[in-house]
């Protein structure tokens, strides 16, 4: 069991965080296949702060959000992620990837 009383279900050979993230990822998979979203992928990584270095030493690894799930519908890019607690970290990540990129996290 996870920190969030979450458990890892296992669905397809593929180890997802929790038994709604593997939901989501069936119906996103029956989405793809009656053609209402295209190029779905998992665990896509976004830089929302680069590392930071001096002198060629690292001082500060890079702060990066990694999405549930990413995929096209109607044209548009959508980065989804899947909810269950909104952690302090998440909200100011979900912030950052606004700013940064424009994109706004639809959460399931």
């Amino acid at each position: 069991m996870g920190k969030y009383r979450n458990r890892v279900t296992m669905l397809d050979g593929i180890a997802f965080d929790s038994a709604k993230e593997a939901r989501r990822y069936a119906e996103l998979r029956l989405l793809e296949k009656a053609g209402q979203i295209q190029s779905l992928q998992r665990q896509v990584s976004y830089v929302l702060i680069p590392k930071q270095e001096r002198g060629g030493k690292l001082i500060e690894r890079p702060c990066v959000y990694k999405a549930d799930f990413v995929y096209t519908e109607n044209g548009e890019e959508v980065v989804e992620d899947t909810k269950g607690v909104k952690t302090k970290e998440y909200i100011i990540k979900r912030k950052l990837m606004l700013w940064q990129y424009g994109i706004q996290i639809k959460e399931v």
